[in-house]
């Protein structure tokens, strides 16, 4: 299939993705409380002819592909919602007062159930297999650590990871895509929290209560000196404090103080940001005690920066390119290389396999689309849902055809040492200890994995000439056909083959 015929397949699915897209929009769920969006891409999925299969507290995990031997790519959506309050201007608009869909990732499961079903109805070429993650509390970074936890690389195991993200309220055409080419795309993010303790009183007798608002504003202050006069010029790091509070009525000086923020990097090693922990523990407490009070802080839901494999990065721009031509833009040309400031959840699989990260186009500001992401007015263009759904498919044709197991045509083989030879050229065996097929088969350690990793071929031929109680060839026709043609024993593939 080439790359006209896919988007043209696509294209025709652009209905039901629109479909699917405001079915979800209309019933946005946060982190993994995913009562309604679950069931719902599990029954998509189960409608295509997948069998998905749980992964952690909410995640799904579904394997197209697999009939021929090569590596495993996977391909991740989100499916939560933020706790926001819907104000965009759509017919489809949330159902559920204080959550909506203000990242897109409605947007990212429609896109990925586009492609399941496209890889499906070209099973048949995949050179490997595709694992079809849908992944739950992404917006609080706790859903891919939940799903690695619980063996998302595993069973088959992952070579390769990709992900797909929708922008809106940028001043670029729709399906523009953008694809990381190495290094680090994203920062980091870990939350904190300090609570400063004072002691209460009454407004009118400030010197009788110890303040832990002023404390708490000192502390605020002061802790901006990190990255105005303790980080050197090439070094990333920002601090928000998004919540501040304390007390509760205008004339009472409270008990407490707190603040609420998050830390942000783009050290792959995090080196940086312990130091940023270590300085804001003694800054914080030690302003409370200029100001007769105690701090305490706390630091939760680390999320690393994500880091983009250069030769996948680079693959993937030259897959996008044949898929959409000059809309596939390198992102590193156009930042210089210098990671967003944004966080993405998917860092932990960057930190385990190679992986590439792609943006694409879904709101141009200078049509009408002007709120970014996590605004509650933030609205996705549609029309770019078949042309997500083309990426993820055509990024999983090209990779795994690039990586398919090589061919081994063993149909003119005549001796074990034949046969080892060959095999020694593909996977670098060791050498051959025996003078005959069983004691090749003891020799050679791990040998009922190799469909894994080779393409035979000319079984047939080679089965003819060989005993029919060969050791040997009961380990690697068992393996064989097992993933070739489920269910059938070898002897119904060889006739005559007694295995």
């Amino acid at each position: 299939m080439d790359a006209k015929q896919l988007l043209a397949e696509a294209a025709a699915l652009q209905g039901e993705l629109e479909a699917i897209r405001h079915d979800l929009h209309r019933h946005p769920e946060t982190g993994f409380d995913l009562a309604y969006t679950k069931p719902y891409v599990r029954k998509k999925l189960e409608e295509m002819g997948y069998a998905p299969r749980d992964c952690g507290k909410a995640g799904l995990i579904a394997l197209a592909g697999g009939k021929k031997p090569g590596k495993t790519l996977l391909l991740r959506a989100d499916m939560d919602a933020l706790p926001l309050t819907e104000e965009a201007p759509v017919d489809f608009a949330s159902l559920t007062p204080g959550k909506m869909h203000g990242c897109g990732h409605d947007m990212h499961t429609a896109m990925l159930l586009g492609a399941a079903k496209l890889l499906k109805a070209h099973e048949a070429e995949l050179a490997g297999t595709v694992k079809l993650e849908f992944q739950p509390a992404e917006e609080i970074f706790q859903g891919s650590p939940d799903m690695l936890a619980n063996g998302l690389l595993e069973n088959p195991t992952v070579d390769a990871a990709a992900m797909l993200h929708v922008i809106a309220g940028v001043p670029m055409p729709n399906g523009m895509l953008q694809v990381a080419t190495g290094g680090v795309s994203t920062a980091s993010c870990e939350q904190y929290h300090i609570t400063v303790h004072g002691k209460g009183g009454h407004g009118a007798s400030p010197h009788l209560a110890v303040d832990p608002i002023t404390a708490a504003a000192h502390i605020h202050l002061a802790l901006q000196e990190i990255s105005a006069r303790e980080l050197e010029g090439n070094e990333f790091g920002i601090f928000t404090t998004g919540r501040f509070s304390g007390g509760e009525v205008s004339n009472v000086i409270p008990d407490t103080a707190e603040m609420w923020g998050t830390i942000r990097t783009t050290d792959p090693d995090n080196a940086v940001g312990e130091r940023i922990k270590a300085r804001m523990r003694e800054i914080c407490q030690g302003v409370a005690a200029a100001l007769r009070c105690t701090a305490e802080v706390e630091f939760y839901d680390y999320c690393p920066c994500m880091y983009v494999d250069p030769a996948l990065g680079a693959a993937a721009l030259r897959y996008m390119r044949e898929l959409v031509g000059p809309a596939a833009l390198d992102l590193n040309a156009l930042t210089g290389g210098k990671a967003g400031g944004g966080s993405e959840d998917f860092a932990f699989v960057s930190h385990k396999v190679p992986t590439v990260t792609m943006f694409l186009a879904a709101g141009n500001s200078e049509n009408g689309y002007r709120y970014a992401q996590h605004h509650p007015q933030v609205r996705f263009d549609d029309a770019v849902l078949a042309q997500g759904a083309a990426v993820h498919t055509w990024l999983a044709l090209r990779w795994l055809a690039e990586h398919a197991a090589p061919t081994l045509d063993v149909g003119g083989v005549k001796t074990a040492q034949e046969l080892h030879a060959l095999l020694k050229e593909k996977l670098a065996l060791p050498d051959f200890y025996g003078a005959n097929w069983d004691a090749f088969a003891d020799a050679v350690s791990g040998l009922v994995t190799l469909p894994e990793k080779l393409n035979f071929t000319g079984w047939d031929k080679l089965a003819a000439r060989l005993p029919k109680d060969s050791a040997i060839l009961k380990k690697i026709l068992t393996e064989h056909y097992a993933r070739t043609a489920p269910g059938q024993p070898p002897a119904a593939c060889l006739p005559g083959m007694d295995a």
